[in-house]
């Protein structure tokens, strides 16, 4: 009897503005757009400042780092591809330029996870045209 092959993982599709986002993500950078007029970051990636109302923005490097904001442990894969890796925990961090950013911590047991645990991302290829941003406690 031969082995089901291992399904492949859903990748995000870029577009439009996200497209900026993962561009960023492929070039080993984490990226988000700034208003250019008051300053405040943001995520997702969209036209108009909500602080503001600017439609004049710059695409500015983040420090990668940040803070677990909130986070659930996944016992169950929604998708085949990732039942092989449950449990896992998925992570709202928030950076230190404000935005909050949903994705997968790694290189910590579940059960150790806290509110507030200083992180930082790691950017990982999983195609020629994506590169994902995970998070990982900070070192040191």
């Amino acid at each position: 009897m031969s082995e089901r092959p291992t399904p492949t993982r859903p990748l995000p599709l870029p577009d439009g503005f996200n497209a900026e986002f993962y561009r960023h993500c492929r070039e080993g950078r984490l990226a988000f757009q700034r208003c250019d007029d008051c300053g405040a970051w943001r995520h997702l990636p969209r036209y108009m400042c909500a602080r503001c109302g600017s439609e004049r923005f710059s695409w500015q490097a983040s420090s990668g780092r940040g803070k677990i904001f909130s986070w659930t442990i996944t016992h169950q894969a929604m998708h085949p591809a990732f039942a092989h890796e449950v449990p896992y925990v998925i992570a709202v961090v928030e950076l230190e330029e404000g935005v909050r950013l949903v994705s997968r911590l790694r290189g910590i047991a579940p059960k150790d996870v806290r509110l507030d645990l200083p992180v930082e991302v790691e950017l990982e290829p999983v195609s020629d045209d994506i590169a994902l941003p995970y998070f990982r406690p900070r070192r040191g």
